[in-house]
């Protein structure tokens, strides 16, 4: 059994983490593999990944082999894993589109991306890259915004027939047309928007459904997120979180049974960025709801993690189940994953069904 061969676009915060993360439990016994929900997928552990071709648009990571890349600024995660071994595989140079927001000229660089002046490369060229590296699949690590940029490279997954991760908020696998376009060419695809391992949204999923559960009128919510990283500083430009607003949003109203809150009595967003903050995120989450006689109760909640890694358990998952599509010949939105690892799938389930839904795709038994 080989290795599973993946592509980055975006080698950030969550890039960095996910490759410290396949080298660090490479040194770890199985029984001591905290943090995953699954050690093996098919025969398959994160120590079975590679990367294989990598694109970025920063100066100071095109041209680094990637284990180098991932330490460069303006990326500040938490590096818990330093020696990562050279593996041959250089930062190609992507095309910037929307990838980069103008306002961010304002700031340091130690805390934004310089965009770099290599030319920048064709749909055409990304996939002969693609292909030439052997890669199964591409994961879309773009900033929050980019439409243009992570269709850019929904298109070089297409020409160059592999499979496509979308961790972002850019609607792909819950857009029919994209979804459609994948299973004519029977290519996986997973999205959209990465659900962290414990994160705000699947926490304010879960009490959302508990309220659901346990027969409590759900009146108004909020759920309010501080960070210090590239990613936020990024989304002070207010014009590039409608797609996330949505994702974060429909995520948790999709846990509402009946009629929905309306959009005065829920509000879900980024709220600022704190630089000393630098990758941890902190999340405060409100809500208030009605008991038995109509007696109020309120919920005031603040969750504290470090943003990057939160994520890359989740996408190793998802990896993985995009090459077991692989290896049985599997195309199209992989609907279970989609609706387990991430906020906008293309059709939304409690965690606990979309959680039954993976394990049977995992074992063989459902075709998506």
């Amino acid at each position: 059994m080989r290795n599973i061969r993946i592509a980055i676009a975006g080698v950030g915060n969550c890039a960095s983490s996910l490759i410290q993360g396949i080298e660090y439990y490479k040194h770890k016994p199985a029984g001591q593999a905290d943090g995953f929900m699954h050690w093996e997928i098919g025969g398959y552990r994160p120590c079975d990944i590679e990367v294989v071709a990598a694109f970025d648009i920063d100066q100071r990571k095109v041209g680094l082999d990637v284990a180098e890349a991932i330490f460069q600024p303006p990326n500040c995660t938490t590096i818990f894993c330093p020696d990562i071994p050279h593996c041959g595989t250089v930062v190609n140079m992507g095309p910037v589109l929307d990838g980069f927001s103008s306002h961010m000229m304002q700031y340091e660089e130690k805390v934004r991306c310089v965009p770099a002046a290599h030319a920048e490369p064709s749909k055409e060229a990304v996939a002969e890259i693609l292909k030439a590296s052997g890669a199964d699949m591409l994961l879309n690590y773009m900033p929050v915004g980019s439409e243009k940029a992570t269709a850019f490279y929904a298109e070089c997954a297409l020409m160059a027939g592999i499979g496509f991760i979308n961790n972002m908020p850019v609607f792909i696998a819950s857009n029919p047309e994209w979804g459609q376009r994948f299973a004519d060419r029977n290519i996986p695809l997973i999205g959209d928007d990465i659900k962290s391992q414990l994160g705000a949204t699947i926490v304010h999923r879960v009490l959302t459904n508990l309220f659901q559960r346990r027969g409590v009128k759900l009146d108004r919510t909020y759920q309010l997120n501080t960070g210090g990283n590239t990613d936020f500083l990024n989304m002070l430009d207010r014009s590039r979180l409608v797609l996330k607003k949505i994702s974060k949003t429909e995520s948790v109203q999709s846990q509402i049974t009946g009629e929905q809150l309306p959009d005065d009595d829920i509000h879900i967003g980024p709220s600022d960025w704190v630089p000393w903050q630098k990758d941890n995120k902190v999340c405060f989450i409100r809500m208030e709801g009605r008991l038995f006689g109509e007696s109020p109760v309120n919920i005031e909640m603040r969750l504290s993690v470090e943003d990057s890694p939160n994520s890359s358990g989740v996408v190793i998952d998802a990896i993985r189940c995009c090459k077991l599509a692989l290896d049985r010949g599997q195309g199209g939105v992989l609907s279970s994953p989609s609706a387990y690892f991430m906020k906008h799938p293309p059709q939304q389930y409690t965690d606990d069904q979309a959680y039954d839904m993976t394990e049977a795709f995992i074992a063989g038994k459902r075709s998506h």
